[in-house]
């Protein structure tokens, strides 16, 4: 797995389009991989597969221009409310496009795939024992990473490749139309409540205001799929990656309304997806006079992943004691982190 020559390397990043893919597209070709791009539209700066991979025979003949991939980025997601129906679609996702690099040949060495803190049964309500560590034992299926990761440890039982997982919690980056990106967000907030004239106030409850929290810079995640894809140690084995702090929304939120220049007030608690429905002509308002690239909220920001951020009362904390014995050590100050990504988005006018 020598990363010696990365000109050898041939990536195949599915999901590229998402905030996770986007962001391993940028890094692997930085360090000199090729990269072709896999997503539902074609992603600008790459060479691109356009492909639904739900359907099997549509993503193998899509998958013949891939035929030299050596590596897979899996970052791809088709969520849905029922946990059954999410963990089969997207098991068979992955399954429909390994097939696929099958029967076109392709010299394939590993797979990386990204999990997330939703594997310690956060979602299902669970106090999950903090720092949250990889050994810790699986909930009651259906999860979608389980699914997932069934169908890897299947297949690669035959094959000559091998997979790494990877597991970052909430990742903060700077792309637009990605629904979980909690620094638009926070952006988005931000100026609606400077147009309405009101503090921005933090939008969820008391307790999860206090509780103490990470994050996985986008970078940082890319470095370390980068790590993972090369390591003859990662092999088999899946890795926690954080930015290395903790912090509470409390401190957080009052650095980055400092940032973008805003005063705060005591938290309101919200359901920000039926609470911001109305909001939609105010941000075209906004996105008119700033020319912003994207008037349309609800296609810009998701509102659901918001609330399930801001009304999380217990701590998510994960341990990454072993990704850095295993040789991969970068850490990052997470305000620094989100401070950068709005700085982006503001750049890119995607925020004013």
């Amino acid at each position: 797995m020598s990363a010696a020559d990365p000109s050898s390397n041939v990536a195949l990043v599915a999901g590229a389009g998402g905030i996770i893919g986007h962001a391993v597209c940028q890094e692997l070709a930085r360090q000199g991989w090729r990269v072709t791009a896999l997503a539902r539209r074609p992603v600008a700066g790459f060479a691109s597969i356009q492909a639904d991979l739900t359907d099997a025979r549509g993503t193998a003949d899509a998958l013949r221009s891939a035929s030299g991939t050596t590596h897979l980025f899996y970052a791809a997601l088709n969520p849905d409310p029922d946990l059954a129906t999410e963990a089969e679609r997207n098991g068979r996702m992955l399954g429909n496009l390994l097939d696929g690099l099958e029967e076109t040949g392709a010299p394939l060495r590993r797979v990386v795939i990204y999990q997330g803190f939703k594997i310690y049964g956060i979602h299902l309500g669970a106090k999950v024992p903090t720092p949250a560590r990889e050994s810790d034992p699986p909930h009651m299926p259906p999860n979608i990473y389980l699914a997932q990761e069934a169908q890897l440890r299947r297949r690669a039982e035959r094959s000559a490749w091998d997979f790494v997982a990877l597991r970052p919690d909430v990742v903060v980056g700077d792309i637009h139309g990605n629904p979980m990106n909690i620094a638009l967000v926070v952006g988005v907030f931000a100026e609606l409540s400077r147009a309405l004239g009101i503090p921005m106030r933090f939008p969820g409850t008391d307790l999860a205001y206090r509780q103490l929290v990470q994050f996985t810079d986008s970078g940082l995640l890319a470095r370390a799929s980068a790590w993972a894809a090369s390591s003859e140690r990662a092999s088999g084995e899946a890795f926690n990656v954080t930015n290395g702090d903790v912090f509470r929304w409390e401190r957080m939120w009052a650095d980055a309304a400092a940032h973008l220049g805003m005063e705060t007030a005591a938290p309101v608690p919200l359901t920000l997806e039926r609470h911001m429905a109305d909001k939609g002509p105010l941000w075209r308002e906004i996105a008119t006079a700033k020319g912003l690239v994207q008037p349309d909220l609800a296609t810009l920001v998701g509102w659901g992943f918001g609330d399930f951020i801001f009304h999380t009362e217990t701590d998510v904390i994960s341990d990454v004691n072993k990704i850095y014995r295993h040789g991969f050590r970068e850490r990052m100050d997470s305000a620094a982190s989100l401070r950068a990504a709005l700085d982006s988005l503001k750049r890119q006018r995607i925020l004013p």
